[in-house]
């Protein structure tokens, strides 16, 4: 008997699991469909033995020290800082849109002082913040936006700029400085040996069992255990009661050259005329020394594995009528950005995981003491909740 069945291996699941098993020492089954642990964050030496991502470029980054030093307990950290340039008038430039972009566009020698006038000339007032094109025109005005940010987003989303959310483009800064990075949070790095170890770290414990290439409804009538947790798409998990929920996917094609280095950055954008948005060098993020390098290439495409849930309102009023369904079942805990549709960066996950660890924890406690002042009070021998019953919701086994 598991006390959980986990439904995937990546960052939501894998957490979990641990803390499951590390922290309450519960028994747990780990299921994912792939062939592998670590979800999208997945990465394995390829066949000329350089470190690549399989699904595409993971940064981590975070400003929270709960996550970063969790983590650490299972990888050593290399420090590196993200750097993006974008292809754009036959010019590579910085990107997010900082000073320097600024200059190099327009042949100027601005100060950061004067590019804040810059930006001021060419902004167009909005009265009110609605859509991802109005967030970029009121900043940085519509000459930007249409060279940074509307055909990329475009190929990304198929999907004009004014009719997605806000969220979308909001995440993107401009600059009035020469900071470069892409991010700025206060933890920035990268696994020193991978994603995948420090997940074979975070899952090796005695208590947790792995399951690959298996569909968690194969096994779910035939494996006993107490409670789920779920990092699935939820309109799965409900048959589509509600219609399938909209997602982006990609196509990645990866490339190794016999060059030590492909490009002059760790990403370089595409925003307009390519089919792709961006490329990728894996060599920067791992710091791995290799006479050969790889790279990859994505594609958006709308199938294929969900990456993106679709921020738009009529998508939020079909998520929200699974969510109600998602809420009438206190047995299975709904976790992660498949689960919850939104999305989330990888500490942004770990963090979510780390809270519903903590409530699962506490309420287990909480009706445990229940059950056992209530056992006391019958004349029964009051021996330890857990080797006598099992709290499953509010029923008791």
């Amino acid at each position: 008997m598991f006390d959980y069945l986990i439904v995937g291996a990546g960052f939501a699941g894998s957490v979990l699991a641990e803390r499951l098993a590390n922290g309450s020492g519960k028994k747990v089954l780990v299921c994912d469909k792939r062939p592998h642990i670590a979800g999208n964050a997945y990465d394995f030496y390829n066949d000329e033995g350089i470190l690549i991502h399989k699904y595409g470029p993971h940064i981590f980054h975070t400003n929270s020290r709960d996550v970063f030093d969790y983590l650490g307990r299972f990888t050593e950290w290399r420090e590196y800082q993200h750097r993006v340039l974008a292809s754009v008038d036959g010019m590579l430039v910085p990107m997010p849109i900082n000073l320097d972009t600024i200059n190099a566009l327009y042949g100027l020698n601005l100060t950061s002082f004067e590019v804040e006038d810059f930006f001021a000339s060419v902004a167009e007032k909005t009265d009110r913040i609605r859509t991802s094109e109005d967030v970029v025109v009121s900043k940085v005005g519509r000459e930007l936006y249409e060279k940074f940010f509307k055909n990329y987003t475009r190929k990304q989303w198929d999907l004009d700029p004014s009719e997605l959310d806000a969220s979308v483009t909001a995440r993107v800064p401009t600059r009035t400085n020469r900071d470069d990075r892409y991010f700025t949070d206060s933890y920035q790095a990268m696994p020193k040996h991978g994603f995948t170890r420090m997940f074979e770290k975070m899952l090796d414990h005695p208590n947790i069992k792995i399951m690959l290439n298996c569909d968690y409804r194969e096994i779910a009538n035939d494996i006993p255990y107490r409670e789920m947790i779920y990092s699935g798409p939820v309109d799965s998990f409900f048959n589509y009661r509600y219609g399938k929920l909209p997602y982006r996917s990609l196509e990645f094609k990866h490339e190794t050259h016999d060059t030590e280095k492909f490009q002059t950055a760790p990403v370089v954008n595409y925003p307009n005329e390519q089919a792709y948005t961006r490329v990728t060098e894996f060599k920067y993020l791992t710091g791995q020394e290799h006479k050969k390098t790889s790279i990859v290439y994505e594609y958006p495409q709308a199938e294929g594995d969900p990456y993106y849930p679709i921020p738009r309102p009529e998508n939020a009023e079909i998520y929200n009528k699974y969510k109600a369904l998602a809420e009438s079942r206190p047995d299975v805990h709904f976790v992660g950005r498949l689960a919850t549709y939104k999305y989330y960066n990888m500490d942004q996950i770990v963090a979510q995981a780390l809270t519903v660890y903590g409530k699962i924890a506490g309420m287990k406690r909480k009706e445990a003491a229940v059950v056992s002042e209530k056992v006391s009070a019958n004349g029964k021998a009051k021996l330890p909740v857990s080797e006598k019953v099992q709290v499953v919701g509010t029923t008791v086994q």
